[in-house]
């Protein structure tokens, strides 16, 4: 099971149709919340999520539509009595609204929360950590406080191929003697075997267009991106830090991203299908106008040829 279930495409303030963000990445193993604003609870049990399957929590930045949500999903946490530890991933220039948020109000803990704070600067590297779904990077952005995107990056793989194993006789547990050690007498596993690529998953909110926005999105099989803006409010955008609806199709187009989830509206928009038009003028690809508790599958997995 990979999909994403949107638990909320509203920016600063929630609207009667939009909730704060929130989103559950299905991947799986793991099940990744990212973002959780406020209502985040109420919108899982309407989308019929339960917190148990919860392996991490991820937030971008400290602004309240991407964290206020995080006091009300912990102590789900501890009331469902969740027996596994839930990595919560967070900026760490921003410790001291996570400390807040994680103790808000009075509630009986019992969770196993595992605070792993994201920063950049950490040995002049990327920040990031292994996941049973594969390699889970953090990169900066640029807003007008520290802000992270997110990145997951399946390990590529190799898929065998029946009719040349066949043809070199191999079966059986010799099949997996080859793919442990690469080789059986002659034949190597590039004889008998194709690239199986990772799949890609990348989440980009409340940034203004920068380098890492590409990193992010680099070959995506699918990527979720704040389009606040529209272009006729492009000026705003770039002086709050936001993206536009074209700038967000621009960016998958050089991007080579395969499906594209567009997110985060500002309320001062009422038809969503706008969004759509600007990002399909820069983008060919699937376009999704996300909508609260919509379901979005991550698209099949591509085979490289033989």
């Amino acid at each position: 099971m990979r999909e994403l279930v949107v638990l909320g495409t509203a920016s600063q303030v929630p609207t009667r149709h939009r909730n704060h963000n929130g989103y559950l990445l299905r991947w799986d193993d793991e099940t990744i919340l990212f973002d959780p604003g406020e209502g985040t609870q109420r919108q899982m049990l309407l989308a019929g999520l339960a917190v148990s399957p919860l392996t991490r929590i991820c937030i971008t930045n400290f602004h309240g539509d991407h964290s206020l949500g995080l006091p009300g999903v912990i102590q789900r946490i501890s009331l469902d009595r969740v027996p596994h530890p839930v990595a919560v991933h967070y900026p760490a220039g921003g410790q001291e609204y996570y400390d807040r948020l994680r103790h808000a109000t009075s509630f009986w803990d019992n969770s196993d929360l595992r605070p792993q704070a994201v920063d950049a600067g950490l040995a002049g590297r990327p920040w990031s950590v292994e996941t049973s779904a594969g390699r889970l990077t953090a990169l900066p952005l640029r807003h007008s406080l520290e802000t992270y995107g997110y990145r997951l990056v399946e390990p590529d793989t190799r898929r065998m191929l029946p009719e040349r194993l066949a043809a070199h006789g191999i079966a059986g547990p010799a099949v997996g003697q080859l793919q442990r050690t690469g080789r059986r007498g002659a034949v190597t596993l590039d004889d008998v075997s194709a690239p199986r690529p990772g799949q890609r998953f990348a989440f980009v909110m409340d940034t203004a267009l920068c380098d890492n926005v590409f990193a992010l999105a680099d070959g995506a099989d699918l990527l979720v991106i704040e389009s606040t803006f529209l272009s006729e409010d492009r000026d705003l955008a770039a002086f709050v830090g936001h993206l536009t609806a074209g700038q967000a199709g621009s960016v998958a187009r050089q991007a080579g991203v395969r499906t594209l989830v567009l997110t985060h509206f500002s309320q001062r928009y009422q038809d969503t299908s706008r969004f759509r038009e600007e990002a399909a003028a820069e983008f060919a690809g699937e376009i999704v106008v996300a909508e609260d508790l919509m379901r979005i599958g991550v698209p099949g997995r591509v085979e490289a040829l033989a």
